[in-house]
């Protein structure tokens, strides 16, 4: 079957007789073209379906009044509400967003910057993918002088705005609670270091084992991608050693849900014989037996301090800005998975 024909401004016109120009200034309430040829031009579009080429339209005013959002992944709550509240924000200011995920692979990432380029969006905020070590895409962006403004994940060598929590505080604080409770073997699955809030957690969960002069054995520290079958990975490696952890802190929440099916499937008690904690607050973490301590990363007002970034950069284009760089203090939420001492 044929495809059918895009309709265009010139068919609009030839239906009423009259320029192209004309349309065009009546479809943007341009103030010298009369209600009624407004009315009539409206209704005509309406009736042959018009869509608006918003590309072309870019092209000309040199602002397409879309900005690219991209994610490792949507199915995570943590950036599923940062993507809520950065739209929930630009959405008042006449603005809306293209959601792209690179489902962690640097390949996709770099096509997904290509493609929001391509549509000439005014503006990036992104978080980086976990294989992402070159930056080469994302300096491309500076270079074609769009707003980039990175969240949780972003590299400190862009020198670009950057809105996060305090990872390192965050994986300490963890590590004390977890002393806290008399845990004295603590392993950490984490992220991978080369991430830059992934080593981030893993220098906080050193220092903190160095100053409360607890061992720091190699096998307990283990990096991973962090998916719920590292997780599973990871503590029935844990497991195996000849001497177990009494604890484990992992970087991100999905990552120890596997690690609590493990314990769970081993008849292993939480957290009387191994203590667990997670990172980001996913909903399930409230819900699983039994419930998981993890930090709260505030994704809501990650969100809108990302969105008020751009608008800020937007909005004073020529003047030169310092960086924003923003960096909220996490929360530990205490649960039945790390309460091992009545407080």
């Amino acid at each position: 079957m044929a495809n059918k024909k895009k309709t265009t401004i010139k068919d609009i016109a030839n239906v009423l007789g009259i320029t192209p120009s004309a349309v065009s200034k009546a479809l943007n309430d341009h103030p010298r073209i009369s209600e009624k040829t407004k009315s009539a031009v409206l209704q005509i579009a309406r009736n042959l379906d018009y869509q608006p080429n918003h590309l072309a339209s870019a092209l000309r005013k040199g602002k397409s009044n879309l900005v690219g959002v991209i994610v490792p992944r949507t199915n995570s709550h943590f950036f599923s509400s940062v993507i809520e509240n950065i739209e929930k924000v630009l959405n008042k200011e006449g603005y809306h967003i293209i959601i792209t995920q690179s489902n962690e692979s640097y390949k996709k990432e770099c096509s997904n910057i290509d493609t929001l380029l391509f549509t000439q969006v005014d503006g990036i905020i992104a978080s980086m993918a976990n294989e992402t070590v070159k930056l080469d895409y994302f300096e491309k962006i500076k270079s074609k002088g769009i707003p980039l403004i990175l969240f949780d994940r972003g590299e400190n060598d862009l020198n670009v705005d950057y809105i996060g929590i305090n990872d390192y505080e965050s994986s300490h604080m963890i590590v004390e609670h977890l002393i806290n409770q008399g845990c004295k073997r603590i392993a950490h699955i984490g992220g991978y270091k080369h991430t830059r809030i992934f080593n981030n957690r893993i220098r906080g969960y050193v220092d903190a084992i160095k100053k409360h002069e607890l061992p720091l054995d190699n096998e307990l520290l283990i990096e991973s991608s962090l998916t719920t079958e590292d997780g599973r990975e990871k503590m029935t490696q844990l497991l195996a050693l000849k001497n177990r952890p009494d604890a484990v802190y992992v970087a991100g929440d999905y990552a120890a849900l596997g690690a609590l099916q493990v314990l769970n499937e081993h008849h292993i008690s939480v957290p009387l014989d191994i203590a667990l904690v997670g990172f980001g607050n996913e909903p399930f973490t409230a819900m699983v037996t039994p419930t998981l301590s993890s930090v709260n990363q505030h994704s809501a007002e990650i969100g809108k301090q990302a969105a008020l970034t751009f608008l800020e950069r937007i909005k004073t284009p020529t003047v030169k800005q310092s960086l924003n760089k923003i960096i909220l203090d996490a929360e530990l939420i205490v649960r039945s998975s790390s309460r091992i001492k009545e407080t």
